[in-house]
């Protein structure tokens, strides 16, 4: 991260968050502009880091008005930390803990779209089932998607009991703290539209940068580790048409380099520190010096 960071002079931290890694690249001399959904993470990034060299933009990254902000600052790094903050995870009220009585609320944006449990007690079973596979790689994601139905038909589910008991009685008594975290996480995805998010700015970010501008993103879920990576990936090739097409039609250019050829994960101390990190994977893209 540090290393990524040298030599930056106007650097965008997307989500802010806690303000950990805005405090680095202000300490490494940049200019910051900080964007977050949540008006609580923009207050508290506010209070700690305050005023000097640094701004703050609201919203989501990914919508047009962050965009444009973030066009308009001309930044060199760009850095995108996906998943949840501690703060949301430690605030029962926010709803994305399934500690008992939690309500089921899960929004990043405190008050804005919908929660999760509007998500849970309107979906259709084959909508919810889809969710849970592709996002939890739940085995028995139907069989889920049924007993939330079934449950709903006599009370509609509120709080995070409601969900963790459908999911004991889905998995089992067997079932635990690690089943419970990667189907709340699948929620919360959906909930906030997190994939999609990330697919509709990255494009737009790496077009924000400067020439020879960086990009990194942590990931802390297969699903965007994965766009992350194939999309480095083809921004790097000098030719993206489909194989076997005589002639090129793309741009037939490199948009520049991936800095990360695998990506980097927390070293032992680092999770020492933080055991939430342990999911977490950094990549890197430079875009090239042409634009």
């Amino acid at each position: 991260m540090r290393a990524w960071a040298d030599g930056s002079r106007r650097a965008v931290d997307a989500t802010v968050g806690g303000g950990g890694h805005a405090a680095l690249l202000l300490a490494a001399g940049a200019e910051v502009l900080a964007v977050d959904r949540d008006p609580a993470a923009l207050a508290a990034a506010r209070a700690r880091l305050g005023e000097d060299r640094i701004r703050y933009s609201s919203g989501p990254f990914g919508s047009g008005k962050v965009l444009g902000t973030i066009a308009t600052f001309h930044p060199d790094r760009i850095l995108l930390d996906l998943g949840v903050s501690s703060h949301q995870l430690d605030t029962d009220a926010r709803g994305f803990t399934f500690r008992p009585g939690a309500p089921l609320d899960m929004r990043m944006g405190a008050g804005q779209g919908v929660t999760a449990a509007h998500v849970l007690n309107t979906w259709p079973a084959e909508r919810l089932a889809a969710a849970f596979a592709d996002l939890a790689d739940e085995p028995r994601a139907r069989r889920l998607a049924r007993v939330i139905v079934k449950r709903r038909a006599t009370a509609p589910l509120d709080t995070s009991d409601d969900l963790v008991n459908a999911i004991r009685e889905t998995l089992g008594a067997r079932s635990g703290p690690s089943d419970f975290a990667r189907l709340f996480q699948a929620l919360r995805i959906v909930v906030n539209q997190e994939l999609e998010q990330l697919e509709l700015a990255l494009p737009a970010l790496r077009a924000a940068l400067v020439p020879a501008g960086r990009l990194a993103v942590i990931t802390y879920h297969s699903g965007e580790d994965r766009i992350v990576k194939h999309t480095f990936r083809d921004w790097s090739k000098s030719c993206v048409c489909p194989p076997g097409q005589p002639v090129c039609t793309c741009r037939a250019r490199s948009l520049g380099r991936v800095l990360t050829k695998k990506a980097l994960r927390p070293a032992a101390t680092e999770l020492a520190d933080n055991p939430r990190a342990r999911s977490a994977r950094f990549r890197a893209f430079e875009v090239a010096t042409n634009g």
